[in-house]
């Protein structure tokens, strides 16, 4: 927003409205503006590794009581903002929460959910993130036309309401079984949870598979160290890998920068928030549809399709712009719709593959006695490499101008021929079983088939 700019960014405001010899590529390169977007995301990679003692030790609650307590300051703070250290201040404590939530809220989903809709369920999470996006843009939306230009305000201040409702909903809502067996002696109580999200008394083989891998657990006293070990290769390879190729499938060019964006291709103000809406209504809507399918048609063959659609796409965009957009002026109005078509088609592409996905599979492939760790080392590099994007973006658009979508297309080329040959199937796979999958897997079973073939003939020689 223009008067959100004019207070805190008076440097980007002046560009934008009366440099005319600046590239449109090069109108909002600012690092302080980056700084602001950024701030969030280097502090969920800071407090997601505060995260894991937490919730390995105290359980899956308490963590996401404490990000919600952190957004709601986070949000007091952005609403108040006299200047602009308040502003990133605010943002840094939203960051708090985002690291919480995020290496908690998963976890619980994936815990209390049974294996055949697992996956439906963890999607739910990227729903809401989908959901979360399209209110603010549409919040956005209606706020940037208050007269007076106190409308960002409220655009900041109202992350309150959604982080008073996860505050609530984490006091109200059980703990999950795993972590009741984890860190009690007394697994009745871990049985009584069982029983009520089973809907069923017949809960003694799960119970028993739970108590086992606990046991295994407790042996574990440094799981950071242990994830390392040969062993956990695979399921350590994709909490880096997995995280990664989603930040350079270049999705927060759209999240966090959209009205910026539609802005380079010559779209006022108001168009360009209401293109924003556009995108998020795309990716809530994709997400959905990715909740219905994931646990038929299984999570590779999602990730194949998104892949496609999002090379496809982002290459055509980068064709448009070399062609069409200059230094100075903007696209015609019937080639800025069609961008916006395209971006609406490679946000439905990630929205029902890589961001549901991304959290998914990571979620549900640890075992327990590396369970909180590994998602925490998920959570910071997703948050490690989202800051490296958002900080460098702005200056990779004046630099780079249309050929940012080749160098985004050409990761998802390279991600999606990951996941085709690295990656096996893990639908309806019981969450304390995964580890079999790995050993069943044509690549992965080079490396943990050693493993087990080295401690049998252990075994064997100390017989």
């Amino acid at each position: 927003m223009e008067p959100f700019l004019k207070k805190f960014f008076p440097k980007v405001y002046t560009k934008m409205k009366e440099d005319t010899k600046i590239s449109n590529y090069c109108k909002f390169d600012s690092q302080l503006l980056t700084s602001f977007t950024s701030s969030l995301y280097i502090a969920g990679l800071i407090s997601s590794f505060l995260a894991s003692p937490v919730t390995g030790a105290f359980g899956r609650k308490p963590s996401i009581l404490i990000g919600g307590a952190a957004f709601l300051a986070g949000s007091a703070l952005g609403g108040a903002a006299v200047n602009v250290y308040m502003l990133i201040l605010g943002r840094v404590l939203l960051g708090v929460g985002v690291g919480f939530a995020n290496q908690s809220v998963p976890l619980y989903i994936s815990e209390m959910a049974l294996p055949r809709h697992r996956g439906a369920m963890n999607i739910g999470f990227q729903c809401g993130v989908g959901l979360g996006v399209l209110s603010a843009n549409i919040l956005n939306f209606g706020t940037e036309k208050i007269k007076g230009g106190w409308g960002w305000r409220i655009s900041l201040a109202l992350a309150a309401l959604p982080a008073s409702i996860l505050t609530i909903g984490a006091i109200l809502l059980p703990e999950t079984p795993n972590s009741l067996i984890q860190n009690s002696s007394n697994p009745d109580k871990a049985k009584t949870v069982l029983q009520r999200i089973r809907g069923t008394t017949d809960v003694q083989a799960e119970l028993d598979d739970l108590i086992e891998a606990s046991s295994i657990s407790k042996t574990i006293n440094r799981p950071f160290r242990k994830i390392i070990q040969r062993k956990y290769r695979p399921q350590l390879v994709m909490a880096i890998a997995i995280p990664f190729f989603q930040q350079v499938t270049g999705i927060n060019v759209i999240t966090f920068y959209a009205p910026i964006l539609f802005r380079t291709i010559g779209q006022g103000e108001s168009a360009s928030l209401m293109s924003a809406v556009v995108t998020g209504l795309v990716g809530t809507t994709a997400t959905f549809i990715s909740a219905l399918v994931v646990d038929k048609l299984g999570r590779k063959t999602l990730f194949m399709i998104g892949g496609i659609q999002m090379f496809v796409t982002q290459i055509t965009i980068g064709v448009i712009m070399a062609i069409l957009l200059v230094d100075h002026g903007g696209l015609s109005k019937g080639y800025a719709y069609l961008v916006l078509a395209l971006i609406c088609v490679y946000v439905a592409g990630f929205a029902w593959s890589w961001g549901p996905l991304g959290w998914l599979v990571p979620s549900e492939i640890f075992p327990l006695e590396i369970r909180s760790a590994g998602q925490s080392i998920t959570v910071a590099m997703g948050f490690l490499f989202t800051f490296i994007i958002a900080q460098s973006f702005l200056a990779m658009l004046c630099r780079f101008k249309s050929g940012i979508f080749f160098f985004f297309g050409g990761w998802v080329m390279v991600m999606t021929a990951f996941v085709y040959f690295l990656l096996p199937e893990t639908k309806n796979v019981p969450i304390e079983q995964m580890e079999k999958v790995w050993k069943d897997y044509w690549f992965w079973k080079i490396i943990v088939g050693e493993m087990d073939d080295e401690k049998m003939a252990y075994t064997q020689q100390g017989a």
